[in-house]
C-alpha cells in the first residue's frame, strides 16, 4: 500500500517513515504537513515529495492511507478528513485529548469501512500477554493492585524539543506523552475504570507536567498506580501485578511470577513467554494488505483517552473522579 506520513511534527516521524521504506508491501509516497519547512525537510530527508495541501494530498492517487504524526490536539479534524476521504488510517497516541473527539473520529472511520489501528507498543509484548494470560486464568486469584512507571530525563536533561512544550500542540505534559502505555497496559489487563485520581507537577519544564502518578480503581475493584515523568534517567519501567492467589513482575522482557496455583515454592522466572506481537505498524500493514485482525483498534484508543481526560480533571480539580 501507498502510505504519506501525515505531518513531521512527532518525534517519531522519522523513524515510521523509515519503516513504511523498509517493508516489501508498503511504500511511502509523501509527506503533508502545513509548516512548509517541517514538512519539507522530512520529505527530502526521506526521499519522497512533499505536499502542503491537505486536500491535494488526499487525492492522489498514490495514497491509500495515512500515518499520523500531527500535533495531537490537530488529530480530530485531520483524521476525519483521511477517513472520508478513504485513507486508511495509523496514528501515534494519544487519538485525542477527549472522548468526545475520539467519538467522533470513530463515527468517521465506521462510516468509511477504512482500516485504523492506534501505536500501543507496549501490547506487542509477549510478557504483556503472558500477564493477560495468567491474569485471565486465575493465577494471581482476585487482582487488586497495578503499578506501572514509565519514565525519561527528557525535560531535566534537556534533550526533548522546544515544541513539546506546547500545550496547545500536545494537549498535555509527561501523562499526555509517555504516561500513554501505562494507562492503555492497565486498561488492557483490568478492564473498565471506575474512579480517577490524579497529581501532577513541573520541576523543569517550560510548560506542562513533567511528574506525574495517577491512581485509578477498576470496575473489578483492582486499584492501578500509573507513574510518568521526564525526569528520570534510570526508571527501569517496572511492572508489578499483585492478587489473593500470586504476583507478576516485569522488567522489561523479564517476568517472575509468585503464585499459590502454581505448585511451587517461591517465585519463578518464566523462561518461556508468548511471542512478540509485530510492531503496531506492522500490525497496520498485515491488516490492511492481508486482512489481519485488528488488535489495536478503536476501542483501545477510546479506553486510554477516557483515562488520560480524567486524570487531566481530577489534577485540575483537586478531587477525585468518578465515572
Amino acid at each position: 500500500m501507498n502510505v504519506a506520513l501525515l505531518s513531521a511534527w512527532h518525534v517519531h516521524a522519522e523513524g515510521y517513515g523509515k519503516f513504511i521504506m523498509a517493508q516489501n508491501d508498503a511504500s511511502l509516497t509523501v509527506v503533508w504537513d502545513d509548516d512548509e519547512a517541517r514538512g519539507s525537510a522530512m520529505a527530502k530527508k526521506l526521499g519522497v515529495d512533499y505536499e502542503k495541501d491537505l486536500d491535494a494530498m488526499l487525492a492522489r492517487r498514490d495514497v491509500d492511507a495515512v500515518l499520523c504524526c500531527a500535533p495531537t490536539t490537530e488529530h480530530k479534524d485531520l483524521l476525519i478528513r483521511c477517513a472520508k476521504a478513504g485513507k486508511h488510517i495509523f496514528t501515534e497516541k494519544a487519538l485525542a485529548p477527549t472522548v468526545a473527539e475520539c467519538r467522533e473520529i470513530a463515527e468517521a472511520v465506521k462510516e468509511s469501512g477504512i482500516k485504523f489501528v492506534i501505536s500501543h507498543p507496549s501490547l506487542s509484548q509477549g510478557a504483556i500477554e503472558y500477564a493477560k494470560k495468567a491474569i485471565d486464568d486465575g493465577l494471581l486469584g482476585r487482582v487488586n493492585y497495578f503499578r506501572m512507571r514509565t519514565a525519561h530525563d527528557g525535560s531535566s536533561g534537556g534533550w526533548l524539543p522546544d515544541y513539546w512544550y506546547d500545550m496547545t500542540k500536545t494537549g498535555g505534559g509527561a501523562m499526555m506523552d509517555l504516561g500513554c502505555h501505562p494507562n492503555y497496559v492497565a486498561a488492557y489487563l483490568l478492564g473498565k475504570p471506575s474512579r480517577v485520581a490524579a497529581i501532577f507537577n513541573s520541576t523543569c519544564a517550560p510548560s506542562g507536567e513533567d511528574n506525574a502518578v495517577a491512581v485509578i480503581e477498576f470496575d473489578n475493584m483492582a486499584i492501578a498506580v500509573l507513574e510518568t515523568g521526564f525526569v528520570t534517567p534510570f526508571s527501569r519501567s517496572p511492572i508489578e501485578i499483585q492478587g489473593t492467589e500470586g504476583s507478576i513482575s516485569i522488567t522489561g522482557n523479564k517476568v517472575r511470577i509468585r503464585s499459590k496455583k502454581l505448585g511451587v515454592d517461591g517465585t519463578v522466572e518464566m523462561d518461556q513467554l508468548p511471542a512478540d506481537r509485530p510492531a503496531p505498524l506492522r500490525q497496520w500493514i498485515d491488516c490492511v494488505e492481508h486482512g489481519a485482525d485488528i488488535f489495536l483498534d478503536m476501542t483501545k484508543a477510546i479506553a486510554l483517552t477516557e483515562l488520560l481526560e480524567n486524570e487531566y480533571k481530577s489534577h485540575e480539580s483537586g478531587t477525585i473522579v468518578t465515572l
